[in-house]
């Protein structure tokens, strides 16, 4: 393929991820207000108080509720997408790997979203919460667009943060990355997880960033012992 017919399908590839999203997004949207119930719930353990403070505010936080879900929702569909898109550039033999990829890299961003919700957001917020009401002394009142825009920013994170498993089983299996090969460059994957970390949590603080370097750098173990387990050396196709 060209360069410009490389852009014509990534334009492709788009457009069908867009319309699922949307398509998800209407389904999503109904649910929206209990999902929020969920989101106000796991603030209010924490110790935090929400409020709104624009008329468009409570239409804002269902639209992002709603999106939030509805890229979970479609997220089988997403990934098969990018495997459409990057198929082309491997040999027929290898595209076999297609079920098992889309599979376990759905199964991954599903428990990565779940470990946010149910051991990263809670360690985090009451973490921040504790440090207002116990170290500064201040009742925390928060406003509910921007609380949830953090949570938003974690599920999510999480959620791709999980793949790296499946993404080096599908490069180990096609032979561009081995074990030994992971396994010297460990120093600088520590490195990149600490950057990821810094970026995505909300807040600079070594306990909020651990809270996702640990997993990150415990995927890239089970990685490198996947690459051993799986991997071999890319031949030249011969269909």
């Amino acid at each position: 393929m060209s360069f410009f017919d490389h852009l014509e399908e990534l334009r492709r590839r788009i457009i069908h991820s867009l319309i699922a999203v949307g398509v998800a997004f209407g389904i999503s949207w109904y649910f929206a207000p209990k999902l929020f119930v969920i989101f106000k719930d796991l603030m209010i353990k924490a110790g935090a108080r929400l409020n709104i403070q624009t008329v468009t505010g409570a239409f804002s936080i269902e639209f992002k509720m709603a999106l939030m879900a509805a890229i979970f929702l479609s997220s089988p569909f997403l990934i098969a997408q990018i495997w459409l898109f990057v198929s082309p550039g491997l040999y027929r033999r290898e595209r076999r790997y297609a079920l098992p990829f889309i599979f376990s890299a759905f199964i991954l961003f599903c428990i990565g979203g779940l470990f946010g919700y149910f051991v990263a957001l809670p360690f985090g917020i009451q973490y921040l919460m504790k440090m207002a009401t116990e170290e500064l002394g201040v009742d925390v009142l928060l406003n509910v667009n921007d609380a949830f825009d953090t949570v938003f920013a974690l599920e999510v994170g999480f959620g791709v943060v999980f793949e790296i498993p499946a993404i080096i089983f599908l490069l180990s299996r096609v032979g561009l990355v081995s074990g030994p090969f992971l396994l010297r460059h460990f120093k600088y994957a520590i490195l990149g997880c600490l950057i990821a970390a810094a970026v995505i949590t909300p807040t600079g603080d070594i306990p909020n960033m651990m809270v996702l370097a640990v997993p990150m750098l415990a995927l890239y173990v089970l990685g490198i012992i996947v690459a051993f387990i799986f991997g071999k050396k890319r031949r030249p196709s011969t269909d």
